[in-house]
């Protein structure tokens, strides 16, 4: 009976304990499972004008929606302008980063050039929703803000570049000719043969190749992905100078030391850089291949430009495109780098490419 009972003990403080290690068990994966997530979640925006965000300092539109784009206003006024362009920025930059078109030339043709701080960079409000279609028609509700008119011409760099397939989907109709500066590409598009995206794909530095894949395959991993210190991220963010080609390295000094840089992430590194790469390397439901000629006409062009020697966004998927959309005018610099639009005299070459039709360029 005395062994009965000491083996009815020992079971129930068995039993007790076990129930002890799995609730503790629990706990711990509950915590585990809270730190991570935790981990997962960028912080909240710093808005600027709210409470304890940056200042507001830029002229800025409210959109039908709530928010706030920033913009800058240069070359001759609108009201007197003969042609009136919108420039977009690329990655990890602003509306000061626009095109640096000459006095001479805005003058002599009559250049509005507008430029302003895409969603979540600067001084522009961060979109809750950012897709590929959402900027296009921010853009568009931009030009109807500050009244461009029914049509205007547009100019995207790096990033910015491959926003312009987007506005060239989605508001063709209010376009007059589209300047496409060494644009980022998405190597999931449809279309592109595996050789070429693949070929592509190779070109990016291994740990690119991952920051890249990740925010395709596992956007919720964005954030994390590119903050953490266990694995190297992304080399474009970190402006590793192994991405910059001969040119580039020369170029970088007038376009690496701006002294706005620090308000360019102002609000978050997530809702500008991880959200530019989330949507630029995200699942587009179409690909720029698809599309048709917007000025069959005659009344505009689609103009891309990319340097050969582009380290940071590999010049194999430009020069498909190009051969797949035989209406787009494709120039090719054989010793430029990203930085090409940088460069002595390049603002005004592309300018006058655009509006003119004059293909002729600084040598680069």
């Amino acid at each position: 009976v005395k062994l009965q009972g000491h083996s009815t003990d020992f079971t129930c403080l068995l039993s007790h304990f076990t129930g002890m290690a799995w609730k503790l068990s629990f706990a711990l994966f509950v915590f585990l499972a809270a730190l991570l997530y935790k981990q997962l979640q960028p912080p909240a925006p710093r808005i600027v004008g709210s409470p304890g965000g940056p200042p507001v300092t830029a002229s800025r539109t409210k959109l039908k929606d709530g928010r706030h784009l920033a913009y800058l206003e240069s070359g001759v006024p609108k009201e007197k302008a003969k042609y009136k362009i919108i420039f977009v920025h690329g990655f990890d930059s602003c509306r000061y980063d626009a095109l640096q078109v000459s006095p001479e030339l805005a003058q002599e043709l009559g250049i509005y050039l507008l430029s302003f701080d895409r969603p979540g960079y600067g001084e522009s409000d961060p979109d809750p929703a950012p897709s590929e279609k959402s900027i296009a028609l921010d853009i568009e509700e931009l030009a109807d803000n500050l009244q461009l008119g029914p049509k205007f011409h547009l100019i995207g760099f790096s990033m910015g570049g491959e926003i312009m397939w987007s506005c060239l989907k989605h508001i063709p109709h209010r376009l007059s000719g589209v300047a496409v500066l060494g644009p980022v590409g998405n190597y999931w598009w449809s279309g592109l043969p595996s050789n070429v995206s693949w070929d592509a794909w190779y070109q990016q530095l291994p740990r690119d190749q991952w920051a890249v894949w990740v925010s395709h395959h596992l956007p919720w991993l964005t954030y994390w992905w590119n903050t953490q210190k266990l694995f190297p991220a992304s080399s474009v963010i970190a402006y590793n100078p192994a991405l910059l080609s001969e040119e580039d390295a020369k170029l970088m000094e007038k376009f690496g030391m701006r002294t706005y840089m620090a308000m360019i992430r102002q609000q978050g590194e997530y809702y500008c850089l991880h959200r530019d790469m989330m949507v630029g390397f995200g699942k587009w439901g179409w690909s720029p291949l698809d599309l048709k000629d917007p000025f069959a006409g005659g009344e505009g062009k689609v103009h891309l430009w990319h340097g050969a020697e582009d380290l940071i966004v590999p010049v194999i998927l430009s020069r498909y495109i190009s051969e797949r959309l035989p209406w787009v005018v494709y120039h090719e610099l054989p010793k430029s780098g990203h930085l090409f639009p940088v460069a002595q005299e390049m603002a005004d070459a592309i300018v006058k490419s655009l509006l003119l039709g004059d293909t002729a360029a600084p040598c680069g």
